[in-house]
C-alpha cells in the first residue's frame, strides 16, 4: 500500500524539521518553497502576505535606526566622558529634558508600530465572504482534505518518500495528492485534527493556524498568482513531525473546474483506506 511505503520511507529521511527548511529543487517553475541561504520571506502570493512583508520591512528600518543611534550614543559617551578627558567627573544626577525625551520617543515609536500591526492582525483574523470552503484535517503524520462545496469529496495527502521522488520534485515537501484552488478566489480553510495538535501553515500565503482535536479553527487566503506552493506542519506533533508537508497548486478557474470534475470520480469511491493503514502503521505518539 502507498501509505505503508510512506511510513517505511520515513526511515530514510532525516528526523529534523530543519532539513525541510533547507531543502530545495532548482528549476521548479512558479514554486514557492525554501531556498538555500534564503534571507527574508518567500515571495508573497496573497495580499495579506504582501502586507506582512511590508510591515516586516518597516520594522527592519526602525530596528536598524534604533541600533545605529544607540551605537553612536555609546561611542559618543565613551569618548567624551572618558577618564582621560574628564579627570573630574560631573555630579549631574538627572536631566529633565533627557528624561522626557527617552520616555516620549519610545512611546511614539510603539504607536507607529502598533497602528499597522493592529490593522494587519484584524485583516488576518476577520474572514471576508468566502467563495469556497476547504477543510484540512491533521493526522499523525499526514493531512487529509475535504471539498464540501464541490461534491464533498475527500483525499489524503502523504509525503512522497525519497525512493519515489521524481526529477523536479522537492524532497520532503512533495505530496502524493495536492490541494488545488482557483486563482483570485477567497478560500476559507477549516482546520482541525483527529489525534494531537498540528498546525497548517503556508508561508507564501501568510497563514498559519493550529489544528486542535475537537475544535474547528479557520483561516483564509486569496492567491493572486498561479503556481505551486509548499508549506508544512508547524507544530511539534510527534516523532514524524518533519514529514507532514503541505502542497497547494493555484490554477485558473477553468482548470480548477476540470480538476474538481476529475477529483469527484477519482476520490468518490475511496473510504479513506490509506488513512486507516497509516494510523495502524504509524508509531505511537512519543515513540522513538
Amino acid at each position: 500500500m502507498k501509505a505503508m511505503r510512506f511510513i517505511n520511507g520515513l526511515g530514510r529521511g532525516p528526523g529534523c524539521a530543519l532539513a525541510v527548511l533547507l531543502t530545495t529543487v532548482s528549476g521548479a517553475a512558479l514554486a514557492a518553497q525554501p531556498t538555500p541561504w534564503q534571507l527574508g520571506f518567500q515571495p508573497a502570493a496573497t495580499p495579506v502576505m504582501q502586507e506582512i512583508t511590508d510591515f516586516h520591512n518597516l520594522l527592519l528600518w526602525i530596528i536598524a535606526l534604533i541600533t545605529l543611534f544607540v551605537m553612536a550614543l555609546m561611542a559618543y559617551v565613551m569618548v567624551k566622558f572618558s577618564a582621560r578627558r574628564n579627570p573630574n567627573p560631573s555630579r549631574t544626577t538627572h536631566n529633565t529634558m533627557v528624561e522626557v525625551l527617552w520616555t516620549v520617543i519610545p512611546v511614539v515609536i510603539l504607536v507607529v508600530i502598533a497602528v499597522p500591526s493592529f490593522k494587519l492582525l484584524y485583516r488576518e483574523d476577520v474572514l471576508p465572504k468566502a467563495d469556497m470552503t476547504l477543510k484540512a484535517v491533521g493526522h499523525q503524520w499526514y493531512w487529509s482534505y475535504e471539498y464540501p462545496d464541490h461534491g464533498n469529496f475527500k483525499f489524503d495527502a502523504l509525503m512522497v518518500p525519497d525512493a519515489d521522488i521524481k526529477p523536479g520534485q522537492p524532497r520532503l515537501l512533495e505530496t502524493d495528492n495536492e490541494v488545488v484552488v482557483p486563482v483570485d478566489t477567497t478560500v476559507r480553510v477549516i482546520v482541525t485534527a483527529d489525534d494531537v495538535l498540528h498546525s497548517w501553515a503556508m508561508p507564501a500565503f501568510g497563514v498559519k493556524v493550529d489544528a486542535v482535536p475537537g475544535r474547528l479553527n479557520e483561516l483564509w487566503f486569496k492567491a493572486e498568482r498561479e503556481g505551486t506552493y509548499y508549506g508544512q506542519c508547524s507544530e511539534l506533533c510527534g516523532t514524524n513531525h518533519a514529514f507532514m508537508p503541505i502542497k497547494v497548486r493555484v490554477v485558473g478557474k477553468e482548470a480548477f473546474d476540470a480538476w474538481t470534475a476529475e477529483a469527484k470520480s477519482k476520490f468518490a469511491a475511496a473510504d479513506a483506506p490509506e488513512r486507516r493503514v497509516a494510523e495502524a502503521a504509524a508509531p505511537a505518539p512519543g515513540a522513538r
